[in-house]
C-alpha cells in the first residue's frame, strides 16, 4: 500500500462519528424521550439530580451540542474536553452503581481517550505547566 494512504487514517474519522452519533442521540433523548426506559428504578442520587430541575437538561444540552460538534468536525477538541467529566461519570455509574451498561460505558472512554490522544496538540497549550497570560504556549512568565 502507496505511504500515507493507510486504513488507518479513517480511525479518527470514525471513532469521532461513532462519538457524534452516541451523544447526539443520547442527547436528544434526554428531551424527546424515543428511546425505551430502563426497567430498574433510578438510583437516589439520580432522583435527586432530576429533582433540580436543571441538571438532566443541562448534561443533556451538552452531549447534543458536542454530539453534534463531533459530526460537524468543528471544535473537535472543545467537545472532547467539555464531554471528559461526563464520559468519567457515565463509566462511574455503570461501574458502581449499574453494571449491566458497564460494556457501552468503556467504549465510550476508549473513543475520548483515542480522540483526546489523536487531537492530543489541541491540548498542548492547556496543559502548559506555566502558561502566561495573552500566549498561545506555555513559557516562562
Amino acid at each position: 500500500m502507496p505511504e500515507g494512504k493507510s486504513f488507518t487514517r479513517f480511525f479518527p474519522i470514525i471513532a469521532r462519528v461513532l462519538m457524534g452519533l452516541l451523544f447526539t442521540m443520547t442527547g436528544l433523548n434526554g428531551f424527546l424521550n424515543f428511546l425505551p426506559q430502563p426497567k430498574e428504578a433510578m438510583p437516589e442520587f439520580a432522583v435527586a439530580l432530576a429533582k433540580t430541575g436543571y441538571m438532566f437538561p443541562m448534561i443533556m444540552g451538552t452531549q447534543l451540542l458536542c454530539g453534534l460538534l463531533f459530526l460537524s468536525g468543528r471544535f473537535v477538541p472543545l467537545a472532547l474536553a467539555l464531554l471528559a467529566p461526563v464520559v468519567v461519570n457515565i463509566v462511574a455509574f455503570h461501574l458502581f452503581l449499574a453494571q449491566n451498561g458497564i460494556a457501552m460505558a468503556m467504549v465510550v472512554l476508549l473513543l475520548e481517550l483515542y480522540l483526546a490522544g489523536a487531537y492530543r496538540g489541541a491540548f498542548k497549550p492547556m496543559l502548559a505547566m506555566n502558561a502566561a497570560p495573552g500566549t498561545n504556549s506555555g513559557g516562562s512568565r
